[in-house]
C-alpha cells in the first residue's frame, strides 16, 4: 500500500537560495527538452499522417526522435560545463543539481508529450503542452528516496537528509505512520514557503479492493450540483447543501490589492510585495475551497449510503464563452458575454470537478462508490408523475393542483438521477421538435418520491 504525507519544510537561507536555483535550472532543462521535441514534430508529422509506413522505409527518421532516453543522455555532457541562456546570458551549473531531480523532468516531459501525439491508456489525448514559466514549474522529485534519509525523529519535527542539499528541518504536524518506509520525495515551492510530499510504503497492508454492491432504492441516493442561490448541492433524500462561495466573498479584497499593485512601478519593491500578499489571499481562497468540500464529502458518507449517483458535468462547455455575433458591416453585436463571464465564475468558484474527485477518494475510504450519470433530461421530468413540467430554466418550482404540493426543481432532478442509476428513468423520444416520455413506473417508487417531496416541503 502506497500513500502520501505532505509537510511544511523549513530550510535555511543557504538552503533555499539552492533550491530556487535548482528550480530555474530544471524549468530550463524541461523547456528544452520540450522545443526539441516540438522541432521534430513540426518537421515531420505531416509526412508520419501521409505515411504511416514509412517507419519500415526510414528507420533513421525515428532513429532521430527525440525520446526519454536520448535526452537523459545529453545529461553528462551538459553537466561538463556551464549552460548560458540565449536570451537572458544566465550561466547554468547543471553539476549541481541532484541527477535523479533531472531525470524525473526528462519522464515528465515526456509522459506530457505521449498524451499529446498518442493519448493515455483510454486512447485520450491531451491538449498541446506548454513551456513553464516560473509560476507554473514548482516541484521538484528526488525519485530514488530511502528510508535512510530520515535523520532524526521528535515530538514535532524530524530532519530529512536531501542529496547535494544536506539535513533540513520538517515541521511534522501529523505523525508518520508505523511500518512505511520512505520511496519518493517531491520538494514544493508554494505562495507561504517550501513544502514536501514524501511518497510512503509498506507492502504487508493489502491494497482496498471494495466488494460490488448491488443499488438499491435503500441503498442510493441521487446528486444534483446547484448553482443557484447560495445552495450547492441537491440530494434525492430531499436536502440541499449549501455553497462557500469563498471566491465571491473575497473578490472585493482581490479588486483593492490588484489595483494597488497596477499602479505601482513594474519591478519595485512595492508591487513585489503587493504580488505577494495577492498570491497569499489566492492560496487561501483555494484551501478554504478544498477544505469545505472534504467537510461536505465527509458528510454525505456519513449519511451511510453506498452508491451515489452524480451529476456528469460538461465543465469546459458550461465555462465557454459564447460565440461571438456580427452584423453586415462586420460590427460586433451583444451576445451576452457579459453575464455569461459572470456565470463561468461562478462555476470556476464552486470548483465541482474537484469536489467530485474529492468526493469519490473519500466514498472510496468508507466502502461506497460514486457513479457518474448523463444528466439529460433528468431537470425537466417530474420525478412521480413522467411528464415534462421544467420547460425553461427559470422556473425553479413547480405546484401540482393534483397532489397539492410544490416540487423544487434541483431536488427533483436529484431524484432522477437517482432513478437513472436504478434504471428506472423513462426513456425520451424527440420527433418533430417535440418531446415524448416513454415508460412506466411502481405505484411504491411514486408513493417513495412523493413522501420525499412531502416532507421537503
Amino acid at each position: 500500500m502506497k500513500t502520501t504525507y505532505q509537510y511544511k519544510l523549513f530550510a535555511n537561507t543557504n538552503q533555499k537560495l539552492e533550491l530556487n536555483d535548482w528550480l530555474r535550472i530544471s524549468r530550463y532543462w524541461y523547456n528544452r527538452q520540450l522545443g526539441e521535441r516540438f522541432t521534430w514534430w513540426q518537421n515531420n508529422h505531416l509526412q508520419l499522417q501521409a505515411f504511416p509506413q514509412w517507419k519500415e522505409i526510414f528507420p533513421t527518421l525515428f532513429g532521430s526522435r527525440p525520446n526519454y532516453y536520448s535526452q537523459k543522455l545529453q545529461l553528462p555532457m551538459i553537466k561538463q560545463d556551464l549552460i548560458k541562456v540565449m536570451h537572458s546570458g544566465e550561466l547554468l551549473d547543471f553539476q549541481s543539481v541532484d541527477s535523479t531531480i533531472l531525470q524525473d523532468v526528462c519522464k515528465r516531459v515526456d509522459k506530457a508529450f505521449e498524451r499529446f501525439i498518442v493519448g493515455d491508456s483510454n486512447g485520450k489525448r491531451s491538449g498541446k503542452p506548454r513551456f513553464k514559466t516560473e509560476a507554473s514549474f514548482r516541484t521538484m522529485t528526488f525519485a530514488t528516496a530511502n528510508h535512510d534519509w530520515i535523520k532524526l525523529v521528535r515530538k514535532e519535527w524530524f530532519y530529512l537528509r536531501l542529496p547535494k542539499l544536506g539535513v533540513v528541518k520538517v515541521r511534522m504536524h501529523r505523525p508518520l505512520p508505523d511500518g512505511f518506509k520512505l520511496k519518493q520525495v517531491s520538494v514544493i515551492k508554494k505562495v507561504d514557503g517550501w513544502y514536501m510530499q514524501m511518497c510512503l510504503e509498506d507492502s504487508s497492508v493489502p491494497e482496498f479492493n471494495p466488494d460490488s454492491i448491488a443499488p438499491d432504492w435503500e441503498n442510493s441516493m441521487g446528486l444534483d450540483a446547484v448553482l443557484h442561490g447560495d445552495d450547492y448541492l441537491a440530494t434525492s433524500d430531499g436536502t440541499k447543501l449549501p455553497s462557500l462561495k469563498s471566491l465571491r466573498k473575497n473578490q472585493h479584497k482581490l479588486d483593492k490589492i490588484s489595483q494597488k499593485r497596477n499602479k505601482r512601478k513594474p519591478g519595485s519593491k512595492s508591487r513585489r510585495k503587493l504580488a505577494k500578499k495577492e498570491g497569499h489571499l489566492h492560496q487561501k481562497i483555494a484551501r478554504t475551497r478544498k477544505d469545505f468540500q472534504y467537510k461536505t464529502a465527509h458528510k454525505l458518507v456519513r449519511t451511510g449510503k453506498k452508491v451515489f449517483f452524480r451529476e456528469k458535468l460538461n465543465l469546459q462547455g458550461l465555462s465557454k464563452r459564447n460565440a461571438p455575433k456580427q452584423d453586415e458591416d462586420g460590427l460586433f453585436l451583444p451576445n451576452g458575454q457579459s453575464a455569461k463571464s459572470g456565470l463561468n465564475k461562478s462555476w470556476m468558484d464552486a470548483g465541482f470537478g474537484q469536489f467530485f474527485e474529492i468526493f469519490a477518494y473519500i466514498a472510496a475510504k468508507a466502502g461506497a462508490v460514486v457513479i457518474p450519470q448523463n444528466p439529460a433530461y433528468t431537470s425537466q421530468v417530474l420525478s412521480y408523475r413522467n411528464e415534462i413540467v421544467f420547460t425553461d430554466t427559470d422556473i425553479r418550482e413547480y405546484w401540482d393542483e393534483t397532489q397539492m404540493l410544490k416540487v423544487d426543481r434541483d431536488i427533483n432532478a436529484s431524484i432522477n438521477l437517482k432513478r437513472l442509476g436504478l434504471g428506472i428513468f423513462p426513456r425520451i423520444k424527440r420527433r418533430s421538435g417535440k418531446i415524448s416520455v416513454v415508460g412506466t413506473m411502481d405505484e411504491s417508487t411514486t408513493k417513495e418520491i412523493l413522501h420525499i417531496l412531502n416532507r421537503t416541503a
